[in-house]
This record gives C-alpha cells, structure tokens and sequence, in this order.
C-alpha cells in the first residue's frame, strides 16, 4: 500500500513540476505575443507614415511636371 501511496506522491509532484512549466511557458507567451503586437503596431503606424509621405512626394512631382510642361508650351 506505501508503494502505491509512493507511487501516487511521485506522480503528482511530476504533475506539479509539468504544470509549473506549462504555467511558465503560457506566461512568455503572453509577453512575447504582446511584445509582438506592440511591434506590428508600431510597424503599421510607420508603413501608414510612408505611404502619406510617398503620396505627398508623387503629387509633388506631379505638379513639377504639370509646370514644366505649362513653361514649354508658353
């Protein structure tokens, strides 16, 4: 009966210990899966930032040429 009794202690710090690390590894999960949508955040922020940069340069240029072809035709 010990021997089972034993046996039953040992099988349940072995659940203990499997749990500790299951709980350890949900926790870095979190922080890295918050991490990382923070950082596709930030990424999208920026991509947003040089889309409007790349359109304010296009039309820019665009009106440098709407000049420049005023100035040959006059």
């Amino acid at each position: 009966a010990m021997d089972s009794l034993d046996q039953t202690g040992k099988d349940l710090e072995r659940l203990e210990q499997q749990l500790k690390l299951l709980l350890e590894q949900t926790q870095k999960l979190r922080e890295d899966n918050r991490s990382l949508q923070n950082r596709q955040e930030s990424l999208v922020a920026e991509r947003a930032g040089l889309v409007a940069k790349n359109e304010e340069a296009r039309s820019k240029v665009e009106a440098m040429i709407h000049r420049l072809k005023a100035l040959e035709q006059s």
